[in-house]
């Protein structure tokens, strides 16, 4: 299913355009789990054979990725946590998601909107820990736009520097999750001696 799906949008991608990419990028921020690795992988490489270009690529992911992050957010602004964690089942949303999400906000404060973009498994949901606890708009986006953005940057240069070799790409994503991973943390851990050391 999973093969046939990427295939499709190897092959369909063009015809859906940069409207295609921002909309499957804004399903896959939202609380619909959609793979971006599906979407841009396939883009980057369309772009190494000049169907379509890196910049258009780009902005209509961050775009899609920016609309469905602002979903959520402002769900979660307005609806609030006791809605939520009675029907987010319905709309992908576990009670153990919800809750793995707020202690990562909770723990590593509003830059988990940024770091939180860059770690598979959270990268689709932190958005709602944020309009939770009516994180300030402005940082917000700020924070969304920047994780999101590097995301969007890494599987749109796979796609493009490595093609259609699946094995490659499977292998440099795992390597490029981990790094990113230990990035996050080691940022996480600098941002928090730094406010320790501000305050003392």
């Amino acid at each position: 299913m999973l093969a046939e799906l990427a295939n499709w949008l190897t092959t369909g991608i063009l015809d859906l355009g940069y409207i295609g990419i921002f909309l499957l990028m804004a399903v896959e921020s939202s609380f619909i789990p959609f793979p971006s690795e599906l979407v841009l992988i396939p883009a980057g490489f369309l772009a190494s054979q000049g169907e379509m270009s890196l910049i258009g690529i780009f902005i209509s992911s961050l775009a899609g990725s920016m609309v469905g992050a602002f979903i959520n957010y402002f769900g979660a602004y307005y609806i609030g946590r006791e809605i939520l964690m009675r029907y987010g089942k319905y709309f992908f949303i576990s009670n153990e998601a919800m809750n793995k999400m707020e202690r990562f906000f909770q723990d590593h404060g509003p830059i988990s909107t940024f770091t939180g973009r860059l770690i598979p498994g959270i990268r689709q949901l932190i958005s709602i820990p944020a309009g939770l606890s009516k994180m300030p708009l402005v940082a917000f986006s700020t924070y969304t736009a920047l994780g999101a953005g590097i995301w969007s940057v890494v599987l749109i240069t796979l796609g493009y520097v490595l093609g259609e070799n699946k094995e490659l790409i499977t292998h440099y994503l795992h390597q490029i999750t981990i790094g990113v991973v230990v990035t996050v943390l080691i940022l996480i851990t600098g941002y928090i001696i730094h406010i320790k050391t501000k305050n003392n």
